[in-house]
């Protein structure tokens, strides 16, 4: 089991810049830790966040998790990791899939394996709902990512480092995702575009996201895998809102197809995985299959269960729309923000 979390501690945050890595350094911040430092290779974002942030706790690492020397500095002495580099977007990644391998699972291996020769507690993995009945390259390479996380911690189980991962859904108002997307287009006058109206999507805030890998440094066992229940939407039903909340009555929807790469709807848990889940409440924790690959036991001694679980889906979990779908949106920062402006 992992120790409590040490808030006074030294933090690193690859793909720091990032929606989910920048949340969580100025959390970080804010609970009193010791320093912080962020690893990305994009200097214009860094040099933003050093100046908005203004903090000497914060240190800044040039590099990419693809380039193993790189990664050296900003983990030796870290007490925690939070591996957020990934790339995240499904339609590039779909065009340019080999680039999505290198970053998303070569450099997911660097980062883990650095973490532990360099000893650090605890390290976090984030991934997405799209690592569960993979479709897309993005999607594929984030399971394989988690592959990784679990064969590692399974080769090192009496390492001081525990390895875990953390996998979410769609989160609220991050880079890229339709509500920002959608906010843009009321406020310019434009159609919002919809891939499909009754496609539905898993609803997380960046702060549920922050608690999770929180949850994850404090209290995981090595190859642990963490899942935050949620609720979900319609894209339709989210437009909708988003129209009542800007009293945009005349703005139009428009229905565009499917992007390459894109689903109905996600799962956050397969149905063979929710046959292990461990209900904690508000969250589902997998624990890493510990077997290794001597089999001929489970040809006399074996799993005799053949109970068949649903998946967990964003078509199957508690639906939001109308009132309550409003009011959630409303809680969001930065909707609040935009209806300032």
């Amino acid at each position: 089991m992992g120790e409590l979390m040490s808030v006074d501690s030294v933090f690193t945050i690859t793909g720091g810049t990032g929606s989910f890595g920048s949340t969580m350094a100025r959390h970080l911040l804010a609970k009193g830790a010791a320093e912080v430092r962020i690893f990305s290779r994009d200097e214009a974002k860094q040099d933003l966040m050093r100046t908005q942030l203004n903090d000497h706790r914060l240190k800044f690492y040039i590099g990419d998790t693809r380039d193993l020397d790189s990664l050296r500095e900003p983990i030796r002495g870290s007490d925690y990791v939070f591996h957020a580099a990934a790339l995240k977007q499904v339609p590039s990644a779909e065009f340019f899939p080999m680039e999505a391998v290198k970053t998303n699972v070569l450099g997911s291996s660097n980062v883990l394996r650095k973490s532990v020769e360099e000893n650090v507690k605890s390290v976090v993995c984030l991934s997405t709902d799209k690592a569960v009945y993979p479709i897309n390259a993005m999607g594929m390479t984030k399971a394989l990512m988690e592959k990784a996380a679990c064969a590692l911690a399974r080769e090192n189980q009496e390492s001081n480092t525990v390895v875990s991962i953390t996998r979410y859904g769609n989160v609220m108002y991050s880079r890229g995702s339709v509500i920002p997307r959608f906010i843009n287009q009321i406020k310019s006058g434009s159609p919002i575009t919809l891939t499909d109206p009754k496609m539905t999507r898993f609803l997380m805030s960046l702060d549920d996201s922050v608690a999770l890998v929180e949850r994850a440094f404090s209290e995981s066992n090595n190859g642990d895998l963490f899942v935050k229940k949620a609720p979900a939407a319609t894209v339709g039903d989210i437009a909708s809102a988003l129209i009542e909340i800007f009293e945009a009555d005349s703005t139009k929807t428009v229905q565009i197809g499917y992007r390459h790469g894109e689903k109905l709807f996600e799962s956050l848990l397969s149905s063979e995985e929710m046959r292990t889940a461990v209900d904690e409440g508000e969250y589902f924790r997998i624990p890493l299959d510990s077997r290794d690959l001597n089999y001929e036991v489970y040809f006399e001694v074996g799993d005799s269960s053949s109970d068949v679980l649903d998946a967990y889906t964003s078509h199957n979990t508690h639906r939001l729309k109308g009132d309550r779908l409003v009011h959630l949106l409303m809680q969001l920062p930065e909707v609040q923000a935009e209806l300032a402006l």
